[in-house]
């Protein structure tokens, strides 16, 4: 669907950020670990969250649906032959380990922007484990036949932490005591993330500084109910909204989130904004718009809504981590450049710097393509508020991986948006 959305400013505005998709997938995935009925509060809905509720119904989970909450009922054991992941690269990369604790084999498949995401990296240290693992030329589908035998592992987290995660979940379930040791890691709060929900299933291990992990086999994941914490790479959006187009106040956000993506606020109070930490909320202004450095190499998603805020500052902007988003729903950083030059704006990528030379002027009317990636269509949207005619967005569906309200949201706030075909 394309979205034309109008230039607005917005004053007194009060939103609640979505739940978090990457807590929700880890919940789901010590669910399905635990065998138990477990309570999900504030529950995340977006599509790649829907792909893992998918997943625990293939492992014998029935889902009800209450008031904010979903309760996964266990009603018996059993494996599904076949393990379906959507467009979720946290879900296959997850899920993968994880298939490997059972005998039988079983096929990881997916769709769209997924058969195009690279999965070699996963072949060699599951065969260490000796688990059979089949990786179609690097991409999907995955056959995968285990159970572990083995306990020691070797990873490299240069690709991102989403396959190490769901080894530190599997390896818990094991039969014996693992040790993963691990070279160049990134997205390392994600990692904190995994641990956090293994804590909070009563799920232990030792992190010895991110290279060597720990894992005592044969644990128990048990917890009665969990509440799923606001999305701080959804609530950017929002919070770069406030702080080029007047005020906005964000709900549901912890402050002591171990989601890396909360340091948006770092970018935003750099770029000039004026941010109030409230008592249970966030609340940007616009102020002066400044160009800023940062670097985003631990927290990729965060490129998309940064720069849209350095389209609108005056200077040169610089962010770090390029590298980290040519496996993304898209080529992001490729995405970005073409998408978002417009109106005198010029993006330029040296090598793993993107530089954004922006202006504090509205931009002209134009047609963004998301490309089917979600944060792109988000950041666009973003953009459109400052614009003298409005930005038509292309294939703007794509929010519903991440935050499937999103243009719901912006509608209530009084911003004017149009649908097409």
């Amino acid at each position: 669907m394309k979205r034309l959305v109008k230039p607005a400013k917005l004053y007194n505005v009060k939103l609640k950020a979505p739940a978090s998709k990457s807590v929700m997938q880890r919940v789901i995935a010590a669910t399905i670990l635990s065998g138990r009925n477990v309570r999900v509060l504030n529950p995340s809905k977006a599509d790649d969250s829907m792909a893992a509720m998918s997943i625990a119904k293939g492992f014998g989970y029935n889902i009800v649906e209450g008031d904010n909450c979903l309760d996964f009922e266990y009603n018996s054991f059993r494996t599904s032959s076949k393990i379906f992941c959507g467009e979720s690269g946290l879900c296959i990369r997850m899920f993968t380990p994880i298939a490997a604790l059972y005998e039988q084999e079983i096929v990881l498949t997916g769709e769209g922007s997924l058969l195009k995401r690279p999965l070699g990296m996963i072949e060699k240290p599951l065969e260490e484990l000796g688990v059979r693992c089949i990786v179609n030329k690097g991409f999907l589908p995955v056959r995968i036949k285990g159970p572990i035998v083995n306990h020691e592992v070797h990873v490299d987290g240069s690709m991102g932490s989403q396959f190490l995660s769901g080894l530190l979940f599997a390896l818990a379930k094991a039969k014996k005591n693992s040790t993963v040791y691990v070279k160049n890691l990134k997205s390392k709060p994600y990692i904190d993330m995994t641990i956090e929900t293994m804590n909070q299933f009563n799920v232990k291990l030792h992190n010895e500084n991110y290279e060597v992990f720990k894992i005592p086999g044969n644990q128990n994941y048990s917890c009665e109910k969990y509440y799923v914490e606001g999305d701080w790479s959804g609530g950017a959006f929002l919070l770069v909204t406030g702080a080029i187009s007047g005020s906005i106040e964000v709900s549901g956000l912890s402050m002591t989130s171990l989601q890396g993506d909360r340091n948006v606020l770092k970018a935003i109070k750099n770029a000039g904004a004026k941010i109030e930490i409230l008592e249970d909320s966030i609340r940007v202004s616009a102020n002066k718009q400044l160009a800023f450095e940062f670097d985003a190499t631990d927290t990729p998603d965060l490129f998309p809504p940064l720069v849209a805020l350095a389209l609108f500052c005056e200077g040169t902007t610089f962010i770090k981590g390029v590298s980290r988003l040519k496996t993304k729903e898209s080529n992001r950083g490729q995405v970005l450049e073409k998408e978002f030059s417009v109106s005198g704006r010029i993006i330029e990528i040296k090598d793993d710097i993107m530089k954004i030379t922006g202006s504090g002027m509205p931009l002209d009317y134009s047609v963004i393509n998301s490309h089917n990636d979600h944060r792109i269509a988000m950041a666009a949207a973003v953009c459109a508020l400052n614009s003298e005619k409005g930005l038509l967005i292309e294939n703007s569906d794509c929010v519903k991986k991440s935050y499937p309200d999103f243009f719901e949201d912006l509608s209530r706030s009084g911003v004017q948006i149009e649908c097409g075909e």
